[in-house]
């Protein structure tokens, strides 16, 4: 699950500003300049004895809980050959009185450009939440549009909402940078794109019911799509790209406690004979791992949890960032010996950090990744996508 993200956007809470997660306190990164106040404050989540069954479409849509993210990771290839990977999530935190908060970040990699562009947005209210409701009113999927206009900056007013819908596996995404965001993103002519999804399998249900203990920490929710056939258009660089792949959709909620310190190695696997896999490593302050596990997802759509003594992972090689100074691992072997598998990874583009501390207060590094696996003797291609939070300087990730 990305317990990870738990601190994406809990311990996040580094996020935040905030040393603990307090009543009246926003989980991200605080708002440069005020927000309108015609949104009502959220109240706080409501107290829920978990676990509970993970119920579609119900669970695609918004919780009232403390913590939660819509989170895709994908790649795309244009009809000249081109390829693409792309990220693009929406978190969503409540705290207490505080009105909901939103942030998102969408980047994308050219992998045979050798380059890597990125921006984020934040938002503050209900607002962003359109999402359908059930005659009971509950929620029947998602339908999100987040806009990050500051009302007293005009360089904001030229923002078009990024817009995020589902429901049952099938998705719409669509996002662009605005004319000031592309700048500051160094990204002339635009970054954008506009995808439709469909995914291939049943939602896969880690753990096997869609519960992670985290003990004293709390539990998280936390389900996949991890084969998602994608149809649309990317811009980049002001070029228009045709595009076909495939996305994996990550979807968790919780009520999460910041632990502090740490961070996490996550991966998303797609192998080209059916076979998905995803793994998590969650660091603590003191070099040691309190949570490992992952899951297999077999070609039929069945799952398989993976253990901590189910798979080892190695790091092959590291990357320095020049911009923060973060020293990341970049290259990994995964060994599942009851799978008899091996897999390569190797980053398609050294440099694919993000640093959000304006949205949700960390650096993390998120990227596109190049497979070579071996099942019983035989090769396998397939493609990858790898996250990396706790490697920035800890002095640096809290400014």
């Amino acid at each position: 699950m990305r317990y990870e993200r738990a601190i994406i956007a809990l311990a996040i809470c580094s996020i935040v500003v905030l040393t603990g997660c307090t009543a009246g306190s926003p989980i991200l990164a605080a708002p440069s300049a005020p927000r309108p106040s015609v949104a009502p404050p959220t109240p706080a989540p409501i107290a829920v004895a978990d676990p509970q069954p993970v119920v579609l479409p119900r669970d695609d849509g918004p919780h009232d809980r403390l913590t939660e993210w819509w989170y895709y990771t994908g790649h795309l290839r244009a009809a000249d050959g081109r390829s693409f990977g792309f990220e693009y999530v929406i978190f969503r935190a409540e705290r207490g009185a505080f009105p909901t908060t939103w942030a998102s970040h969408l980047a994308v990699t050219d992998e045979a450009g050798d380059t890597f562009r990125y921006g984020e947005r934040l938002e503050v209210g209900a607002r962003v939440d359109r999402s359908p409701r059930d005659a009971a009113g509950r929620p029947a999927g998602f339908d999100l549009a987040l806009t990050g206009i500051d009302p007293t900056d005009p360089a904001t007013f030229d923002r078009r909402a990024w817009t995020m819908t589902g429901a049952d596996g099938t998705d719409q995404l669509s996002a662009a940078l605005a004319p000031t965001e592309a700048a500051e993103a160094e990204s002339p002519g635009g970054l954008g794109l506009d995808l439709a999804l469909t995914s291939r399998n049943p939602p896969a249900l880690h753990d096997t019911d869609g519960w992670i203990d985290f003990g004293p920490a709390g539990g998280s929710y936390y389900y996949s799509r991890t084969a998602m056939d994608a149809t649309g258009t990317l811009n980049l660089g002001g070029q228009t790209f045709e595009v076909t792949g495939e996305a994996w959709f990550d979807h968790q909620w919780g009520d999460f406690i910041s632990v502090g310190g740490g961070g996490w190695d996550w991966f998303a696997v797609n192998l080209d004979d059916g076979t998905d896999l995803t793994l998590s490593l969650v660091r603590d302050a003191d070099g040691s791992y309190p949570l490992i596990y992952g899951t297999i997802v077999n070609a039929d759509g069945t799952t398989t949890h993976l253990a901590r003594d189910a798979f080892s992972v190695k790091a092959t090689d590291r990357w320095r960032s020049p911009a923060t100074g973060a020293d990341y691992p970049a290259g990994w072997t995964i060994e599942i010996p009851g799978e008899d598998l091996r897999i390569d990874l190797r980053p398609t583009v050294a440099g694919q950090e993000l640093d959000t501390r304006a949205t949700t207060g960390v650096i993390y590094w998120e990227g596109s990744q190049a497979v070579t696996a071996t099942r019983s003797g035989r090769s396998i291609g397939g493609q990858a996508y790898v996250e990396l939070t706790g490697y920035a300087p800890s002095d640096l990730a809290r400014r």
